[in-house]
């Protein structure tokens, strides 16, 4: 053999020797000791509202909104109403409301049809224009159908005329 390939030869089996020697022994992570595992309630920001708040808080329990005669434009005095119903809304994703819209006895069966989804409309509108989302309100109008005073006077059909907030989930 020429000096060469022994050379060539020597080296390779050096690089073979060196690299079988050489074990390394894989030694696990250590293993730092974590806290169990504990499951919490989903976070919420500061203040958010949950379901119990419905029952508790004064301006979550104020569910109706009244309307003047022939009208559907909200009064100035539920406006803090909507407001603290929209934020509800934005802070439960999972609920959705149901706006009831009704009138007094007063009209034709069609145009208080047509008048109580106006009212529900401008609940809606409203919410809506506070942060609440459109995909949780359903708004149905029942006219006169389902009037809470049956008198025929102005203090009673001042009370038909509204659109209830019911919340079909919390």
């Amino acid at each position: 053999m020429n000096a060469m390939t022994r050379v060539l030869l020597t080296a390779l089996l050096c690089t073979a020797a060196v690299a079988c020697s050489k074990k390394v022994k894989e030694v696990p992570p250590a293993s730092t000791p974590t806290a169990p595992v504990t499951q919490t309630a989903p976070a919420t920001t500061p203040g958010a509202y949950g379901p119990q708040d419905l029952d508790t808080d004064a301006c979550l329990r104020q569910r109706v909104v009244y309307f003047d005669f022939d009208k559907d434009a909200i009064k100035p005095e539920f406006q803090a109403a909507m407001a603290c119903h929209a934020k509800y809304l934005r802070d439960r994703p999972s609920a959705r409301i149901t706006l009831e819209g009704n009138t007094d006895e007063r009209g034709s069966r069609e145009y208080n049809m047509g008048l109580g989804e106006r009212r529900g409309n401008a609940v809606s509108s409203a919410l809506q224009a506070n942060g609440g989302n459109a995909g949780q309100l359903n708004v149905v109008s029942y006219g006169e159908e389902r009037p809470t005073c049956t008198e025929s006077n102005e203090d009673c059909w001042a009370k038909n005329r509204r659109v209830e907030i019911v919340y079909t989930a919390k």
